[in-house]
């Protein structure tokens, strides 16, 4: 595959810009822009409930996307729903499942709060036994972990790859402990979908979340696996149009419930993102064409070099182990991560700084003031990496 002609999809590199902000937000190429353009262009209607042409042309494009993604990891199309992004994908299970007091969860201190906040409210809420599994100093954490602790937990919830340190968690491991346990398994897949391939039958999780827009696809759109074995357990996060075949009623019209349409429309109220489930499909079908075993290859190659060169540099602290994806986060000493981004961004190198929505992290990692971040994707080149680096030189050799 040619870097250059990926590039060439992504106008936004038409310039002198260095995008290492990846882990956050992906690029967008022309192919799935063109393709939510194609949607309010020819056919732009709601779905589902209407029964003139737009609505069906509409309808077959957005349930096209359902086989996509569930081609994407190996599910099938009624097991996936569409949600805003990851967060609310986890939000759902945590709301959704019924949980109760002394109900156990295991969960790590290495999550995004988007996979540890959930957590932690139901905790104060119904005074579950939240059990914090506590990472090693590289941030791993020990399989042994989390088999003393998946005993009696009722679900047992991790990230497949680290948003700080691009860590890539074990999740076939916990997976088959979480089955031999009777866990249900939550696997927080925003970092890992983009990048690798992913397989649920084979992880044997019952929940995968993940987010579009860190996959080249649109803001505002993401999905959740829910393995259809447990489908039924989830209360829906909203009612509203679309979810229930109807209200019941008696004779003299005493409204007394209703009932759920099966999955996935039991878990999308509303009307849905229409434009921005059709850019997604586009961007799975990038990635396809584009292949994992390259991205996967290409991005290990420019994750190998960086580690290499910042490893060259005094002064330069990385975090992490060397199995991981291209998320690389470090501080230079006496320098606010925060001012080091600020110098970058002034050399059009585009890194993250802070805390990363990583709080328990970096508490337990002893990091005060957050890391600066750099993430890759396939559209970065060597050359890209060259430059960052020799940024950080001159900034290492400035301030220390």
């Amino acid at each position: 595959m040619d870097v250059q002609k990926i590039r060439g999809d992504f106008p936004i590199l038409d310039g002198e810009i260095i995008y290492f902000d990846n882990a956050a937000t992906s690029l967008t190429p022309k192919q799935v822009v063109l393709a939510e353009m194609e949607y309010y262009e020819k056919f732009n209607a709601n779905i589902h409930r209407g029964v003139h042409e737009l609505s069906q042309i509409a309808s077959e494009h957005y349930e096209s996307v359902y086989k996509k993604v569930s081609g994407l990891i190996n599910s099938k199309p009624g097991e996936i729903a569409f949600t805003k992004n990851t967060t609310e994908g986890i939000n759902l299970v945590a709301s959704g499942l019924n949980f109760k007091k002394g109900d156990k969860v295991v969960v790590t201190a290495v999550e995004h709060h988007s996979n540890f906040l959930p957590w932690l409210r139901l905790k104060k809420k119904f005074n579950i036994n939240l059990e914090i599994l506590m990472p090693e100093p590289d941030g791993t954490i020990n399989i042994s972990d989390f088999e003393k602790a998946a005993k009696d937990a009722k679900l047992i919830a991790s990230t497949h790859v680290s948003n700080v340190l691009g860590i890539i968690f074990p999740v076939h491991e916990i997976g088959r402990i979480a089955e031999e346990n009777n866990s249900l398994f939550l696997v927080d897949a925003a970092q890992s979908i983009p990048h690798l391939k992913v397989d649920v039958k084979k992880i044997k999780c019952d929940f995968l979340a993940f987010s579009g827009h860190k996959m080249l696809g649109p803001t505002g759109v993401g999905g959740i696996y829910i393995n259809g074995d447990v489908a039924e357990e989830i209360e829906p996060l909203e009612l509203g149009g679309g979810t229930t075949r109807g209200v019941e009623c008696d004779e003299n019209l005493n409204f007394t419930g209703y009932k759920f349409k099966p999955p996935p429309l039991r878990f999308e109220a509303g009307t849905p993102p229409i434009a921005q489930v059709i850019g997604l499909g586009a961007a799975i079908d990038y990635l396809n064409e584009v292949g994992f075993d390259w991205i996967e290859k290409h991005e290990r190659k420019l994750t190998e070099f960086t580690l290499n060169a910042l490893d060259e540099i005094e002064n330069v602290t990385v975090y992490g182990t060397r199995n991981r994806i291209g998320v690389i986060s470090f501080n230079i000493k006496n320098l606010n991560p925060h001012d080091a981004a600020s110098i970058l961004s002034k050399e059009n190198i585009v890194a993250r700084s802070g805390f990363h929505c990583c709080a328990p992290l970096m508490k337990t990692l002893k990091i005060d003031k957050g890391t600066v971040r750099v993430s890759f994707y396939i559209y970065n080149t060597i050359s890209d990496v060259e430059k960052f680096i020799s940024v950080v030189n001159k900034i290492a050799g400035k301030f220390c």
